[in-house]
């Protein structure tokens, strides 16, 4: 995928919305590469989501700056209120920014060395949410960094993990609002579980 002037789209940190087999909505935190006609997404191999996803081909990628809901959907498994989507068998969140509709079209190993599969997906609708975008904020940022270092845990090493931690605790202790805050404790709290 990539723009009109050849560079690849970016890659832009998502909310994804699966169905299993079993009706239940699963949410995951994905960077995805973001297209007006088509995404694409590498999720890990031993996920719900590549689960659901070839079980079912359809999706739905959600715009957030909720950052605890983003954190929550990388680390754990968050139930936040959906409806119905309305072209694919899937749930819209209700409070996000904007939202895709997806049916997958390709699920391909990936070619790098972490465990996980490139899924490409044509957009078959869209929408805007109830929650306008509130802009830049480096305590979002530094809470969305450090779920993906929590997330990749065993790859990394606790002492690297625990570093980058302390450097991104810092943009937080420096901009955070409530839930920015309740983000970082959310990961310092996975990883001393699992460190």
């Amino acid at each position: 995928m990539s723009n009109d002037a050849g560079d690849p789209a970016p890659l832009i940190e998502t909310v994804v919305t699966t169905t299993g087999s079993d009706g239940v909505v699963n949410c995951a935190a994905m960077g995805v590469r973001w297209g007006e006609e088509e995404l694409a997404f590498w999720p890990f191999n031993a996920t719900r989501t590549l689960r659901n996803l070839r079980a079912h081909g359809e999706a739905v990628v959600h715009l957030t700056d909720d950052v605890l809901l983003f954190v929550q959907a990388a680390l754990g498994h968050p139930h936040p209120p959906t409806r119905p989507a309305n072209r694919v068998a899937g749930a819209v969140i209700e409070e996000v920014s904007a939202w895709r509709e997806v049916v997958v079209t390709e699920i391909t190993p990936s070619a790098d060395e972490l465990p996980r599969s490139r899924v490409r997906a044509r957009v078959v609708a869209a929408g805007t949410g109830t929650r306008p975008p509130l802009g830049l904020c480096r305590a979002r940022h530094a809470a969305v960094e450090a779920s993906i270092l929590a997330s990749r845990l065993r790859w990394l090493g606790a002492d690297r993990v625990w570093t980058e931690l302390g450097r991104l605790q810092e943009l937080v202790d420096k901009t955070a609002g409530p839930r920015e805050r309740a983000a970082m404790d959310y990961v310092r709290a996975y990883v001393a579980e699992r460190a």
